[in-house]
């Protein structure tokens, strides 16, 4: 298989649009946390009351189609190799938590995998939306239209006073999750996020990394999201955190003038350094390439690189993780062959550009 028709088939679809901001931008994903009423919960539930739900999902809504091009497909846990499972961690389809609980477990994927629905996860239901750069309002009404397509076949747990019930205290009330994956280079490089960091938390938000929950920021990647759900309204948690979004984009931007400004030479050198070793490496590790292409991806959007694609890094964000170098290998890699791997495949997409 040629890597560019693998990166087609590797990729999803809408990782390949540009969507607003996309120049720091990468995504937005809003997820809601729902369970049946009637069943335990997953964390109690034996495998009798997970397959109870498992079912329902199946019978009523795989083969379904919720919208145009939104046609749902149910995958099994089960069903699937180690290898084909991390993939889809890789590409955020599904959490590594799936991948742990196994039994009775799935996903719902529509054909463009712009939505995913976690099946007997942490709660009965993980629906999951993504978009191209910095969409929050158009991600919460698409997700509550998805919600209300389910909810027709699903009788939710769901109390007055508290709101949707979860497994986990801090998901009840909206069950709303609204994150943003943010390319902060140049507040990385003046260590200005250091400082971010904390005032961040304080406005209840959280700063992440690439993978979220105990994951670090690895190549200048970063993910914010809410924390609280009880008490306060959807709208009001996505209107909190667009405010810091927006903030943060306004800084990388200063930043960025500025280091163009009164550090060119040193920057334009990074940036061509980074490039040199992407374009001539045998052997690259993991975090190198990472830390490689965010400043790959900062070349291209001041203006230095200007024969590569912005799409380059949210393509190789996924093509070099282990799972897919394995899968374009089509064979089991060690550590050692994976880095070669990776090396090989980034070469070979800067070819692709030239």
């Amino acid at each position: 298989m040629s890597l560019q028709s693998f990166i087609e088939k590797a990729i999803s679809p809408w990782m390949q649009e540009d969507g607003p901001d996309h120049d720091i931008v990468l995504s937005t994903r809003i997820r809601l946390a729902r369970n049946f009423t009637d069943v335990p919960f997953p964390i109690m539930a034996d495998e009798d009351s997970l397959k109870i739900v498992s079912n329902w999902i199946q019978d009523h809504f795989n083969q379904k189609t919720f919208a145009e091009g939104k046609k749902l497909e149910y995958i099994s846990m089960r069903d699937l190799q180690a290898l084909e499972k991390r993939a889809l961690v890789e590409k955020h389809l599904i959490s590594p938590y799936l991948i742990e609980r196994e039994k009775e477990s799935g996903v719902l994927l529509t054909n463009d995998e712009q939505v995913s629905v976690m099946i007997n996860e942490e709660d009965h239901i993980r629906l999951q939306l993504y978009f191209p750069g910095l969409q929050l309002e158009r991600g919460l009404e698409e997700a509550f239209k998805f919600d209300d397509w389910l909810e027709e076949k699903i009788d939710y747990a769901f109390d007055e006073k508290r709101g949707y019930l979860t497994s986990c205290p801090t998901n009840v009330g909206t069950g709303l999750r609204a994150s943003v994956m943010m390319h902060l280079p140049a507040l990385t490089l003046t260590q200005k996020m250091n400082k971010m960091v904390p005032a961040i938390n304080q406005l209840g938000l959280v700063v992440r990394g690439l993978y979220g929950e105990g994951s670090e920021a690895v190549g200048n990647i970063y993910q914010i999201s809410n924390q609280v759900t009880l008490g306060r309204s959807e709208s009001d948690i996505i209107d909190d955190l667009h405010g810091v979004v927006n903030q943060m984009i306004e800084r990388e931007r200063y930043a960025r003038k500025l280091l163009v400004e009164q550090s060119e030479l040193r920057l334009e050198d990074r940036i061509y350094r980074s490039y040199g070793t992407l374009k001539y490496s045998r052997i690259i590790e993991s975090k190198e390439a990472a830390k490689c292409l965010s400043d790959l991806r900062l070349g291209i959007d001041v203006g230095y690189l200007t024969h590569l694609s912005k799409s380059i890094l949210n393509e190789l964000m996924v093509l070099t993780q282990p799972a897919f170098l394995q899968q374009y290998a089509q064979q089991s890699l060690t550590a050692k062959q994976r880095d070669i791997k990776r090396a090989a495949i980034i070469r070979e997409r800067l070819g692709l550009e030239e």
